[in-house]
């Protein structure tokens, strides 16, 4: 079925303007005014009025986890319930960090497991990272070709945690992706600094959720920041991509390295870091906000919103790992190193940007499409098929009512999680539809897709 969108405020990351899309066989087949005059359209066309609304494209959230296998905790969400999340809050596209396999997998070996949980649930399209977890062997190395040749040209690489690469397998890492225009990813943190203070505060009878942030310290962060930069430098600028940095000291380093002419650096943050504080830890409720790196101070979400407004952070993702309260988080009830960590977020982020970046006049609504749908597309090779709306890109769009207001609350989520983050928020914008290459996703907060649509995004590699 054709569909044309009237008189809808389009959003790109460079301009707004008022126009009509025509989106025939899934893709957005022009932009402009008069379309019904220009095109012979079908009798059973669908015509949608946008007038006063603003129509962006459908968003891209680069960082997810789902059905994430950590430890003896799986994140809530599968393919389906964490795809139908996503899509009732604007975002049409996932490219989804896949968990840590068995000891001395291939790295085929993951590739071929998410494929089996995606496919026949996924809502949405989905792409996949891959994970390194291994030696940093010959044949590993190699592998990394023959997982961009399937269609995924990025890779993950843990600087903590029990598949953790050291310096010297970091920089072959660096240097085979750059030979092969593929991208690494990177989760910050000096692992021997967070190890001793989950050690130390324990026993130190310091148990509560909020020393699980002060355990992971702001300088842990950035220092695992600074080594990857300067390990880049040392494969000749190979790029990198920082995943959820979420401190003013770990920004810094990024700023400094650029000033120093280093060039390939991708920063990403996540919602939560721009609007919550390690202030939550304090609530009885604090384990819900147990999450790697934690949440930090009101300086550092300042900090980040003009980092976001200038340019030096790139994306705004989520980092969606949703584990039960009642169940799987209290786990950490009497020693916060036992809670599983991970937070929801994939529904909430396009709202939140909304409302707290643009109406609060911290980032405009093109800056807003900038992080939230074209960068990513552009730095993981999604681009130009998701993350704008032009002639020849899919039919993946948001409308969006910018003045109606709501409260975020458990309630009117589609998580299978039992909390939000951000209970009790009041927002101003309100996502009325939503839909992917032509179809409808979403409407009113109600998912109206087909499970199993969503289709595997086979990314190229970039340069």
């Amino acid at each position: 079925m054709d569909t044309l969108i009237k008189n809808g405020k389009i959003v790109s990351a460079q301009s707004t303007y008022t126009a009509d899309i025509l989106i025939r066989d899934e893709v957005v087949c022009a932009i402009g005014t008069n379309l019904e005059h220009t095109f012979s359209l079908k009798e059973e066309t669908r015509v949608i009025d946008a007038t006063g609304k603003y129509v962006l494209p459908g968003g891209v959230d680069v960082h997810t986890h789902m059905d994430l296998q950590a430890g003896p905790c799986r994140a809530v969400d599968d393919f389906y319930d964490g795809t139908v999340a996503a899509a009732c809050g604007g975002t049409t596209s996932i490219v989804d960090h896949m968990a840590f396999g068995p000891k001395g997998c291939p790295l085929h070996h993951q590739l071929q497991e998410y494929h089996g949980l995606a496919k026949g649930k996924a809502v949405i399209d989905y792409g996949f990272h891959g994970t390194a977890q291994h030696p940093m062997t010959a044949e590993i190395l190699d592998e990394l070709e023959s997982m961009i040749q399937d269609g995924v040209p990025s890779v993950k690489v843990y600087m903590t945690y029990d598949f953790k690469l050291e310096d010297d397998e970091i920089l072959s890492v660096l240097k085979r992706m750059k030979e092969l225009h593929g991208v690494t990813a990177f989760h910050c943190e000096n692992h021997q600094i967070v190890e001793a203070n989950r050690k130390k505060f324990p026993q130190e009878g310091k148990t509560g959720p909020y020393y699980h942030a002060k355990s992971r310290p702001n300088l842990a962060e950035a220092e695992a920041v600074r080594r990857i930069l300067y390990l880049a430098k040392l494969a000749e600028d190979a790029p990198v991509y920082i995943v959820h940095l979420s401190c003013k000291e770990s920004l810094q380093a990024v700023e400094e390295a650029r000033a120093m002419g280093q060039k390939n650096i991708f920063v990403e943050t996540c919602t939560q870091y721009l609007t919550l504080t390690e202030e939550e830890y304090k609530r009885e409720d604090g384990l819900k906000f147990v999450m790697s790196p934690p949440l930090r101070t009101k300086q550092d979400i300042d900090y980040l919103w003009k980092g976001l407004e200038n340019g030096e952070i790139q994306v705004v993702a989520t980092d969606h790992c949703p584990f039960f309260f009642e169940k799987e988080k209290q786990l950490g009830k009497d020693d916060f190193t036992k809670c599983p960590n991970g937070a929801p977020g994939v529904e909430e982020r396009m709202i939140l940007l909304y409302s707290e970046g643009v109406v609060k006049n911290r980032i405009t609504l093109n800056k807003l499409v900038e992080v939230a749908c074209t960068n990513p597309a552009k730095i993981y090779g999604l681009y130009p098929k998701k993350g704008v709306l032009q002639p020849g890109s899919d039919g993946d769009l948001i409308i969006l009512d910018p003045d109606k207001q709501h409260i975020l609350t458990k309630s009117d989520m589609h998580s299978a999680v039992d909390y939000t983050a951000y209970e009790g928020v009041l927002v101003t914008g309100y996502i009325e539809m939503v839909m992917q290459r032509g179809h409808m996703l979403a409407k009113d907060n109600q998912f109206i897709g087909e499970k199993g649509a969503g289709q595997f995004i086979f990314r190229k590699p970039t340069t």
